[in-house]
């Protein structure tokens, strides 16, 4: 194994020791449930932690091991998931106690995918109320590892806090306008946003469904291949999902990167964001065409008009996904998911429609940038995370730009384009930064395969936060490995 504490491996490390059988299942979860007992009081990312069910798992895991039944690199490994997958007998809460008595009869598909690949399942991690940007007052909101005070990323938020603090090995979340992408930017991990449709939403809760996307949270561009793998394809009981066989995430990933077309447009990259941000999506560029890829120069049309377009379309959304409850007993919701449904709510047909030409509009668009380039490189956030209060947080809705947050999120949620989303630098004050690939329709394993050689040629993926303590100067230890 690496250099890196137990809990701070990587899938692909942990997996080849239990492979090996220099490490035992039962003794990693034994020691997950340890960590996740002492530290994530401090924490708050597990909304409910399976000690029993993990045990379990981990058990029948090592025995099947044992028997010469290796299932592949998820076998026996410790994951966790947003609390917004169905898990049979287990509360499935999404962030609002109007939920807190749903305990639903039957797994998700993605969980029973993971159970199928032998992951043990340490349990479900807090998030925003109903997936969007505010939390319930009765719930805790996940504490950033890299500093208390430091914005987690919206709804995601417990599954970036318990991958980047060693709480789980990797983890699930959602991205509907950023929730996966902004979670690992702000924690310092990596992310996959998948096509849409490639990862059934059968037994997921709801936000805005014709934007709703599952996708993996973890520490390396390679476990995030791994669980991926493991989740995608058909599902009948999704009709959106994706016909035919999930391409093979892991393909070709030790393959040169030479030749890849990787479109850029310096000034989306620098206008409005943050400088530190821009030179450090700049410089993780220009790190791939020293690999040898093809910088190609593209224009990226204007946003404002597509993330206007998406807060109707998912305010909208939002009452039909929540209609079991909403507005039946609306007063139940916190202040900000409760302003949410309400603004959905007053949305007309007509208001819906024109939005949606909008959505149109930018896909095609896109298609037109996607044209002459395989992927394209841009930040994940327009900022490093910022400094955040509960009283924000817990609050009503207030004035925040989505015209700023959303321009690297939202178009590639319309289009459901897959994106990767990885560390690429520390600021000057020793907070992560991210750069995010966009690829085509279908493009996982190219996206893994790019992200794989960045990482191989820097070390900004094993930057660690001094989790158990917040004190400044230990931000971004490196835990046995350089910067890069």
């Amino acid at each position: 194994m690496s250099g890196s504490p137990l809990y701070f491996l990587t899938i692909t490390e942990l997996a080849g020791s239990i492979r090996e059988k220099q490490v035992s299942p039962v003794a990693v979860t034994e020691a997950m449930l340890s960590r996740i007992e002492a530290l994530d009081g401090r924490y708050n990312s597990y909304a409910t932690v399976m000690a029993d069910h993990a045990m379990e798992s981990a058990q029948r895991a090592e025995n099947e091991i044992a028997a010469g039944r290796y299932l592949g690199p998820l076998h026996g490994v410790p994951v966790a998931v947003k609390d917004l997958c169905f898990t049979r007998g287990v509360p499935t809460m999404g962030g609002t106690p109007v939920l807190s008595g749903h305990i639903p009869d039957f797994d998700a598909t993605v969980i029973s995918k993971l159970a199928s690949a032998g992951a043990v399942l340490l349990g479900k991690l807090n998030l925003t109320e109903g997936a969007m940007a505010g939390y319930h007052p009765d719930f805790p909101i996940p504490v950033n590892p890299w500093g208390p005070d430091l914005w987690t990323g919206v709804s995601s938020s417990g599954s970036g806090v318990a991958t980047a603090a060693g709480l789980c090995f990797g983890s699930l979340g959602s991205d509907t306008g950023g929730s996966i992408r902004f979670p690992a930017a702000s924690c310092g991990i990596v992310g996959i946003k998948p096509t849409w449709g490639l990862v059934s939403r059968y037994g997921v809760l709801a936000l805005a469904e014709s934007m709703d996307h599952v996708g993996p949270m973890t520490r390396s561009a390679a476990d995030a291949g791994i669980m991926l793998q493991a989740i995608a394809g058909h599902d009948a009981n999704d009709p959106t999902s994706l016909t035919g066989t999930a391409p093979d995430m892991l393909s070709g990933l030790e393959e040169s990167v030479r030749g890849v077309r990787i479109g850029l447009d310096r000034r989306y990259v620098e206008e409005n964001v943050d400088g530190e941000l821009s030179a450090a999506v700049l410089a993780g560029i220009g790190v791939m065409e020293g690999l040898g890829s093809e910088i190609v120069q593209v224009n990226l049309p204007e946003t404002r008009e597509y993330t206007k377009a998406w807060n109707l379309l998912c305010s909208a959304e939002a009452p039909d996904a929540h209609r079991a409850t909403y507005p039946s007993r609306r007063e139940e919701y916190g202040p900000w998911f409760r302003g949410w449904l309400d603004k959905g709510s007053e949305v007309t047909g007509a208001d819906y429609a024109r939005a949606n030409n909008v959505r149109a509009e930018c896909n095609g668009s896109l298609r037109r940038v996607f044209e002459n380039i395989d992927v394209l490189a841009c930040p994940s956030m327009t900022t490093p995370p910022g400094r955040v209060n509960s009283e924000e947080l817990y609050g009503p809705m207030g004035d925040r730009d989505s015209l700023v947050w959303g321009r690297f999120t939202v178009p590639f949620d319309f289009n459901g384009a897959p994106t990767l989303s990885l560390p690429c630098g520390l600021n000057s004050d020793g907070l992560p930064l991210s750069l995010q690939f966009v690829g085509k329709h279908l493009g996982e394993a190219l996206l893994c395969r790019l992200g794989h050689a960045y990482e191989q040629a820097t070390d900004w993926h094993r930057r660690r936060p001094a989790v158990g303590t917040h004190e400044g100067d230990r931000r971004g230890q490196d835990n046995g490995a350089g910067g890069g």
